[in-house]
């Protein structure tokens, strides 16, 4: 019996060292979210995690970049993108679980310089002369083939007829933190960034703000994976909340959702 009771006992323990970990492991999610994203969903996880207990660790990039990696196997439970298309993709590639996805938030698009530039009050509108406003310098934004922020600053260009004279003098950056950067280091004198990324970089002034009707309308959609966690679920129904809403206008986004508490 002494044998018996010995073995349930180390069966026991074997069971627990194997199961609890496991078990922690679950009360975790992963997000790829835009670039632009990182400081309002990092004030946003910080209070998801202290109502529910789970821990959500986020990897901020590209959209187009995200897409790519959660394509390749990258174990995300959530993607948020800064424009529709890299969702179009994640779904054409049944990376994403459709009936989750939502239209979550809007932003716009604005002209920044150092914030010790003389450029001040630029008025963008149709003929608008980016090219001379550069002079020598180069106006740094997102990749305009692939990153969502250079695809919406050249679709708008080409709308306003500025987009041939002033192509030779963009830096194209792999994010639009990384265009963000270049402009707040002196690196670039101008650049074409979301209005959100303007507002939390103290080294930057906003000159000007790309008309809405001129570029397509910025839209951040969010989704889980096909992959997802079942807490994925909660986690998406926490993004449309009213708290959401709360922390995301305060860093200057659109909330789009219907707030579902």
């Amino acid at each position: 019996m002494k044998r018996i009771a010995g073995l349930f006992a180390a069966v026991s323990i074997l069971l627990g060292s194997s199961f609890t970990p496991v078990h922690a492991q679950d009360k975790s999610l992963t997000v790829f979210a835009a670039a632009s994203m990182k400081n309002a969903l990092d004030e946003l996880n910080a209070a998801y995690t202290a109502k529910s207990g789970v821990k959500v660790t986020s990897s901020y990039a590209a959209s187009s970049a995200l897409a790519k990696q959660i394509e390749q196997g990258a174990p995300a439970d959530i993607f948020i993108s800064a424009d529709q298309e890299w969702m179009d993709y994640s779904v054409g590639k049944k990376d994403i679980n459709e009936a989750s996805r939502v239209s979550l938030l809007g932003n716009s698009i604005v002209l920044i310089a150092g914030k010790d530039s003389k450029l001040a009050n630029v008025t963008i509108g149709q003929g608008f002369d980016l090219a001379k406003l550069a002079g020598d310098g180069k106006i740094a934004t997102g990749d305009v083939k692939s990153v969502p922020v250079g695809k919406y600053a050249k679709a708008a260009l080409e709308k306003l007829g500025s987009w041939t004279a002033a192509e030779p003098k963009f830096a194209m950056a792999e994010s639009v933190r990384a265009a963000l950067t270049l402009v707040s280091r002196g690196e670039a004198p101008l650049g074409i960034v979301y209005a959100t990324d303007a507002k939390i970089d103290p080294g930057v002034k906003v000159i000007g703000t790309f008309p809405a009707d001129s570029h397509p309308a910025i839209v951040y959609p969010a989704a889980a994976t096909a992959k997802a966690k079942s807490e994925a679920a909660d986690y998406m129904a926490f993004l449309k909340s009213s708290a959401s809403k709360t922390v995301m206008e305060k860093y200057g986004f659109t909330f789009l959702a219907k707030p579902t508490s």
